[in-house]
């Protein structure tokens, strides 16, 4: 093992920190059971996140259309649950298997073109989706949903309750399990080689990295997590909806990278728990305006800088870091 290899290895272990992390996290819907339903939800929006900071900070593809693969997740775990069997573990795996078979025949749509096409494809994608998701009411509900999806126990014995708690520790596992795998993965000579093409994408086919088959590995594997995302999210609110592949999904996980960070893997998840704690305490306060001062807070983020906001002390000082 070279020292390269050495390096890689001990940035994938987990810091002495990390475990009290993911501990109180795991503890949080004991401690607060009233929040396990939050709880849950951030934990889905987490790992959706974190999918597309594969591709977006590991990769440096923009997404547009990232919701087209949640969505999709999220309606073939639910039809899967209603006309197949309601087995929880099992509609996840075939939630993420359609999600990665869409997710493959899309990374060819990658390949050619500059960033604005790629956008566009993206965007297209998940506008393609919802107006299917739309017309085929007989199979999805339409516009109103697929409604009638009865989740089994989870491994037989936890049933799904209302206050949400097997739902917190379902998708909290699920999102602990997809981080340790992704952590090893962009720690891995394949993720060097993503960090290769996104910091200069013709010095990487230079060398010798196959550019094309690299990004259409690891945009399918982007969107299986989302998939995987999107089926926890059915199964644990029982109802599938549009609004799974609305643009505003896509838009909402861009802003959480924002906060968050790109380019690494606790930046989805950071963000994910700022973002919906704000827009819940301020959708509390202000129902109509809660999105003006989520905006308000972006911004300032992008001015003052992420370390600089979460370190007041140094705003007056000339020398500090933005």
């Amino acid at each position: 093992m070279n020292a390269q290899q050495q390096s890689l290895l001990k940035d994938s272990r987990f810091k002495p920190w990390e475990p009290v992390l993911w501990l109180l996290a795991f503890a949080a819907p004991v401690l607060s059971p009233s929040h396990a339903l939050i709880i849950n939800e951030i934990a889905i929006v987490a790992l959706f996140a974190v999918s597309l900071d594969l591709i977006l900070g590991y990769t440096g593809i923009v997404s547009l259309g990232h919701a087209a693969f949640f969505g999709l997740g999220g309606y073939a775990a639910a039809l899967f649950a209603k006309l197949v069997m309601p087995d929880p573990l099992v509609g996840l795996a075939f939630g993420m298997a359609v999600a990665t078979l869409l997710g493959f025949v899309a990374s060819f749509s990658i390949m050619r073109g500059s960033d604005l096409t790629r956008l566009m494809v993206t965007l297209g994608v998940g506008l393609i989706l919802l107006e299917l998701a739309n017309k085929l009411d007989w199979l999805t509900g339409g516009a109103d949903g697929l409604q009638g999806v009865v989740m089994g126990p989870l491994l037989g014995k936890f049933e799904f309750d209302l206050y949400g708690r097997t739902a917190a520790y379902y998708s909290l596992t699920v999102l602990l399990v997809f981080f340790v795998l992704l952590r090893r993965v962009v720690h891995s000579p394949f993720g060097a080689t993503l960090k290769a093409i996104r910091d200069n994408r013709l010095r990487a086919m230079a060398i010798g990295i196959p550019v094309n088959a690299k990004l259409a590995m690891v945009y399918t594997l982007a969107a299986a997590v989302a998939g995987a995302a999107g089926a926890l999210m059915t199964q644990t609110t029982g109802f599938a909806s549009l609004d799974l592949f609305e643009f505003h999904r896509s838009a909402d996980v861009l802003l959480i990278l924002v906060i968050g960070g790109t380019g690494w893997l606790y930046g989805g998840v950071v963000g994910a728990i700022v973002f919906k704690l704000m827009q819940d305490f301020l959708s509390s306060i202000t129902p109509q305006y809660w999105t003006f001062w989520i905006g308000l807070f972006l911004v300032v983020l992008v001015l003052v800088g992420r370390e600089r906001l979460i370190r007041p002390w140094t705003w007056l000082s000339r020398g500090g870091k933005a």
